[in-house]
């Protein structure tokens, strides 16, 4: 495929005003993001709350992070469900929109065997034309999607890369050995970035890139560039923001932190809850130490 995917990638958070989409927010959002250095927006992720949003609701976020991409980066929807029927309506959505790939993680809640990941995908790819990530988060799926399988999915030609959250930093060079030096692979973990990328990973797709796009595009950058031990020192200094956001659920800390730079509010909706006194203060205290506040 022509699609090239590497660098930092944002998997953004939908802002919400009353309950509903807040468009406005979200498109400046992204206009910041991609001004930042941000090399891929990823719409209606884990992290853009695609649990709770309609499916209405879920195709119109997809619509405006492309309207407002403009053709600048890469849009990657988050086009998953753990129906495979649904999964494919919302990939053959988000191609005629214009997204540039689609986002699939491993069917949630119905714990699927490796040949039941193996036949959603492939369904999902026979039934589209768009390129297509997997995505392998078992805490949130329950089910890992093992690097057998991801190797036989990446025989198909429009199955380019994966999002690995699994937190597995041997899985890149065994995903490697069995899905070849060109497919694709992006952290979906902040606090292993660097070492995913020393075991041959391409990127990542970032949570605290919500709030610090421009650290990571650089971190990003300086690894590119083999400044290792700089990227080092951006990585420490963002430790502490990367285990925060994660202190409650997410993506009530990262929309609290958002909600600090003016970016939009900290509402998301229930199950998910405002945070703690105590994790707002610990998000607040690590984006002071990473120079994003004062």
């Amino acid at each position: 495929m022509s699609l090239t995917l590497s660098g930092s990638m944002t998997a953004l958070i939908t802002p919400f005003r009353d309950d509903a989409v807040d468009a406005q927010a979200l498109q400046a959002l992204c206009d910041w993001q991609i001004a930042e250095g941000t090399d891929a927006l990823v719409a209606v992720g884990s992290t853009g709350e695609s649990a709770t949003l309609s499916h209405e609701e879920h195709k119109q976020v997809i619509q405006l992070c492309v309207e407002a991409a403009r053709g600048r980066v890469p849009v990657i929807a988050g086009a998953y469900s753990n129906a495979t029927s649904e999964a494919i309506e919302l990939t053959l959505y988000a191609q005629s929109v214009g997204a540039d790939a689609v986002l699939q993680v491993v069917p949630y809640y119905n714990k699927p065997t490796q040949e039941g990941i193996y036949r959603h995908m492939r369904a999902i790819h026979d039934a589209s034309d768009i390129p297509i990530l997997l995505y392998n988060v078992p805490g949130r799926t329950v089910t890992d999607m093992t690097a057998e399988t991801v190797g036989r999915l990446a025989a198909l030609p429009r199955v380019i890369g994966i999002k690995d959250a699994s937190n597995d930093l041997t899985r890149p060079a065994k995903t490697r050995l069995l899905a070849g030096e060109d497919f694709v692979q992006l952290s979906g973990e902040d606090a292993t970035v660097i070492p995913f990328l020393g075991n041959g990973g391409h990127g990542s797709i970032s949570v605290t890139a919500n709030v610090a796009p421009r650290l990571l595009a650089e971190l990003h950058d300086l690894w590119r560039a083999s400044e290792v031990r700089r990227a080092r020192q951006i990585n420490d200094r963002l430790m502490p923001l990367h285990a925060a956001l994660f202190a409650e659920t997410s993506p009530a800390p990262v929309k609290y932190a958002a909600s600090l730079l003016g970016l939009c509010s900290a509402d998301c909706r229930l199950p998910m809850v405002p945070l703690a006194p105590e994790t707002a203060a610990r998000v607040k205290s690590a984006m002071q130490h990473a120079g994003l506040i004062n």
